[in-house]
């Protein structure tokens, strides 16, 4: 069974393409085709599912045409319109250094090198030019934090930790 820490959201299945069961898929990240992975993880009636690509080509930037094994026909597609599309964290060891997209952080515990752990990445903020790491802190609350390479300090990958250096009275902002 895949657990939810295993993996994170990479896209959704927006819809149809055809009638031979390919899908739109809008993507964050496209680590699926930067690494060895031949399956991509779907959340099917509250299940995570693995499914396996038959084949895949971009069409933009932000959108992928996907057929997946077993799925052949427009209205077993259909059925997928609307799911969201996971990636195994355990299959990005195998990005290679500086190939991060900023949803890749997901997951990450954020840590501050003056005020130590901070939280949890639960989500990116692409939509302008400021990336945001909208984190999940202990006590329930929520923060975002600008994700700008010149803050990051260092990766811990294998123990999923950023270790980053936030501007002074960033944090007192949210106080």
């Amino acid at each position: 069974m895949i657990r939810e820490d295993e993996v994170y959201k990479i896209g959704m299945l927006t819809k149809t393409h055809g009638v031979s069961g390919e899908l739109n898929m809008a993507f964050t990240d496209d680590v699926f085709d930067r690494v060895e992975a031949e399956y991509v993880v779907c959340r099917m009636d509250g299940i995570l599912v693995p499914f396996f690509m038959e084949e895949y080509r971009f069409r933009s930037d932000t959108t992928v045409l996907m057929k997946f094994e077993g799925v052949d026909t427009e209205e077993q597609a259909r059925r997928m319109v609307g799911v969201e599309v996971y990636f195994p964290k355990a299959l990005t060891e195998e990005v290679r250094e500086g190939e991060y997209t900023w949803s890749y952080f997901t997951g990450f515990t954020v840590v501050d090198t003056v005020h130590g752990e901070l939280g949890q990445v639960e989500a990116v903020d692409e939509s302008t030019l400021n990336v945001l790491f909208e984190v999940a802190t202990p006590s329930g609350g929520k923060i975002l934090l600008p994700a700008g390479e010149d803050l990051v300090e260092d990766i811990d990958h294998k123990n999923r930790k950023i270790y980053m250096t936030l501007p002074d009275g960033l944090l007192a902002l949210g106080e």
